[in-house]
């Protein structure tokens, strides 16, 4: 069961953050391993910073990643819809199915924030995310905050330790529409509502 004061206290956090980085114009790179169920929570806040005047990065499209598994080797590639960063299973796109694949890897964020570094354009000022994302790009230094299965204790560690800045307690699991009021909660408590 999730406590709601702590994901109230964590969405307010986050927004804080989202808000602050609106405020100063930053850079920001987001990116999910759960793209069928988050892209839209993810792409909602990357339409609002772009409007409010942020560089939503997109650093290494089109990419290889190599993300070895138990199962074997998954070659994948690295896209972006409305902004927000998530990798395709190479050969596994069919039309009308979910979009990319499922992954906690960090591979995809260190690929991107390799390009980034080495194409000579920004770095991200906040990484926005899920999964790999925040805990890969907040072992590299980055401020990085995002959305946290509850039955994954990975952001949650990363929060402990001081590498995540902020994890919100969630299903991750649910149908996408259900994460419509965290997108307008976030976006109202960081000013940033149309």
């Amino acid at each position: 069961m999730i406590d709601p004061d702590l994901t109230v206290a964590g969405l307010d956090a986050f927004a804080e953050r989202v808000g602050a980085a609106a405020r100063r114009r930053a850079a920001v790179l987001f990116g999910t391993g759960h793209p069928h169920r988050l892209i839209g929570f993810y792409a909602g806040l990357a339409d609002a910073l772009s409007a409010a005047g942020c560089e939503v990065l997109t650093p290494a499209q089109g990419r290889c990643v190599d993300i070895t598994t138990r199962f074997g080797l998954r070659t994948c590639n690295l896209d972006y819809v409305r902004g927000v960063g998530f990798v395709r299973e190479v050969g596994r796109e069919r039309p009308g199915c979910a979009p990319g694949a499922h992954t906690h890897s960090p591979l995809p964020v260190r690929v991107a924030l390799d390009a980034a570094a080495g194409g000579g354009g920004p770095l991200p000022e906040l990484v926005i995310g899920d999964h790999g994302w925040v805990c890969g790009a907040g072992q590299l230094g980055f401020e990085a905050i995002g959305l946290a299965d509850t039955d994954d204790p990975a952001l949650f560690v990363g929060e402990a330790e001081g590498a995540v800045s902020v994890a919100v307690p969630v299903d991750d699991g649910v149908r996408s529409d259900c994460y419509t009021p965290l997108t307008r909660y976030v976006l109202n408590r960081a000013c940033l509502s149309q």
